[in-house]
């Protein structure tokens, strides 16, 4: 694994203070022109990275209407409990967001319904 010269160096550095530890670090820093500072940034971008792959909410946005334009304010007015005049305006108005920060699941479930009446639809 390690070689012996790096073994004599990690055994040295246990024998070293805490403050030994920092002046070492900014020596090396100042060495090699290299900073500690990015090790230690890289750990919670990671984290940040895995969080985001994690969503949990999305949006349902209707991109157009197709060919059933009447089917599709049907299940529109369904979904969000609009009026006619409201939902026909969506409908006309795509792209147009229908339904924000939902569970995976309700965005699914909306796509295909509106799916099924030619509408398009896209999942954010």
């Amino acid at each position: 694994m390690a070689s012996e010269k790096v073994t004599a160096i990690v055994e040295e550095l246990k024998g070293l203070t805490v403050l030994e530890l920092s002046e070492l670090v900014h020596a090396v820093e100042d060495e090699f022109g290299v900073s500690a500072a990015a090790a230690v940034v890289a750990g919670p971008a990671a984290e940040a990275g895995a969080a985001a792959e994690e969503k949990t909410e999305f949006d349902v946005v209707l991109k157009s209407a197709g060919a059933e334009k009447i089917k599709v304010i049907k299940v529109v007015r369904e979904i969000t409990g609009l009026g006619l005049k409201e939902a026909k305006a969506i409908v006309d108005e795509a792209p147009k967001t229908l339904k924000e920060a939902i569970s995976k699941d309700d965005a699914e479930a909306i796509k295909t319904k509106l799916s099924e009446v030619g509408a398009e639809v896209e999942i954010k």
